[in-house]
């Protein structure tokens, strides 16, 4: 009896240790993984080089054979300006509310997204609107806007002027009143998820009476501040952008601070004969500025100057965010109804992070039967900003998931239900060998098996 209690005695002693000391069991072996960065461009949501399609009153609706054709040219985003200029002194017919309301519908089947924009005309000798009608017309817009939320990626203020650049008003909406008026309606029509650029950083700096750049706890908010950004329509084309800038430097520190949470895109314009556009002046630029998109169709010569140097691919691939994996270190067995460590490093190496919310999941595939069981992260997707290396490290729950073995996803889908099931609206990680396209997710390399 004496020697039965001592043995039980060193087995309850040596399964304690094991236990208590981290003595490494099959259930905690890891599978450390180094992914492999790829070098094609990749077409993303709300990212990238543009088109610019603009239409007259109640004009020609948008074609989905030509949305379609932009995949092949790796194009994700237009921007769609709207001509108001039948409607100056008069509401929005049905007509042109169907017109908008159709081109929203077809961006949708398409897998793009619009950067949207409304004036009243294009030629700087003609006018503009007044105020009253202004927001009358933004109140005929709310409902549409509201509705199609999910294919705006961004909104540029418009309205006011020729082009909608806020310039050359024949209502006097320039004065600092009119112009926080519209701002303001612009604001209170658009859902808060919908960020609005105005065009140069004192507009936004006159709004908030601030030229502090807000920091992360205001910038990943929805506040009013936190939702305005900036285009600037004469990228590259002078020392200041032909007025862009007041005090170049601290304007562009500001914006590049600002640009961790809020978008800068645009055009280029032509040059005033500095030579502003060499490849080296326009990558540093972008990388400083935070740049997200850019417009294809303008201005062509500065375009061609990239395309001739062997720049414009490189400008393809990290304008806006582009985000990879680098490496994970995860379990290759676990117990059910247990939670599983997902520990994985991230990197952008694009020039902007995401600006527009995200839900993240972990996905689990049967390697039996390939059902699908999708688990919530609590990332925010918006904090890979680039050339920061991004610990996802969260701890996940996998009741519901049967025993079996099963191949590790990261699936990071648009926030609106609309269509967070579109592959076109997921974000690709820029792996190679990763990428799902039927299901819009990123291959971890791993497989897990639950006991």
């Amino acid at each position: 009896m004496k020697y039965k209690f001592l043995a039980l005695f060193f087995l309850g002693t040596l399964l304690s240790c094991g236990d208590d000391n981290g003595t490494e069991t099959k259930e905690e072996l890891l599978s450390e993984i180094n992914y492999l960065a790829s070098n094609d461009v990749i077409s993303n949501p709300e990212r990238g080089f543009m088109h610019h399609w603009a239409v007259e009153s109640e004009g020609t609706p948008l074609n989905i054979v030509s949305l379609n054709s932009l995949k092949n040219e790796n194009v994700t985003i237009i921007n769609r300006i709207y001509y108001l200029d039948l409607f100056k002194d008069k509401d929005l017919s049905a007509e042109q509310l169907n017109l908008i309301t159709s081109d929203f519908e077809k961006l949708r089947t398409a897998g793009i997204k619009c950067i949207l924009r409304f004036a009243y005309n294009s030629n700087q000798d003609e006018s503009d609107a007044p105020l009253s009608i202004v927001e009358r017309h933004l109140d005929q817009l709310k409902p549409i806007v509201t509705d199609n939320a999910d294919v705006i990626a961004f909104v540029q203020a418009g309205f006011i002027g020729s082009w909608g650049e806020w310039y050359y008003t024949t209502n006097n909406l320039t004065s600092s009143e009119n112009k926080k008026a519209v701002l303001e309606k612009l604001l209170e029509v658009f859902p808060k998820e919908i960020k609005i650029q105005v065009r140069t950083p004192q507009y936004k700096q006159e709004f908030s009476g601030n030229s502090t750049p807000m920091d992360a706890i205001v910038g990943y908010g929805t506040s009013d501040v936190a939702r305005i950004g900036f285009h600037n329509d004469c990228f590259l084309a002078s020392a200041d952008d032909y007025g862009t800038y007041q005090n170049i430097t601290e304007d562009k520190n500001y914006i590049s601070k600002e640009a961790l949470y809020v978008p800068t895109g645009g055009e280029t314009c032509p040059p005033s004969g500095v030579p502003t556009s060499s490849c080296e002046t326009a990558a540093n630029e972008m990388s400083l500025l935070k740049w997200t998109y850019l417009n294809l169709d303008y201005y062509g010569p500065v375009l061609t100057v990239w395309k001739n140097s062997g720049c414009f691919e490189s400008f393809q691939k990290k304008l806006g965010y582009r985000l990879i994996l680098k490496s994970a270190s995860l379990k290759s067995e676990t117990a059910g109804n247990s939670n599983f460590e997902l520990n994985v490093t991230l990197d952008n190496v694009g020039y902007a992070p995401v600006y527009n919310k995200k839900n993240t999941f972990l996905v689990f595939k049967s390697v039996s039967d390939g059902t699908l069981y999708k688990k919530p992260l609590k990332i925010d997707i918006r904090e890979v900003i680039p050339n920061v290396n991004y610990k996802l490290n969260e701890s996940v729950n996998l009741s519901g998931i049967p025993e079996g073995q099963y191949k590790l996803y990261l699936k990071i889908e648009d926030s609106n239900s609309t269509i967070s099931n579109k592959p076109e609206f997921s974000i690709q990680l820029a792996n190679r060998n990763t990428w799902d396209a039927d299901k819009g997710m990123n291959d971890l390399l791993h497989t897990l098996t639950i006991n």
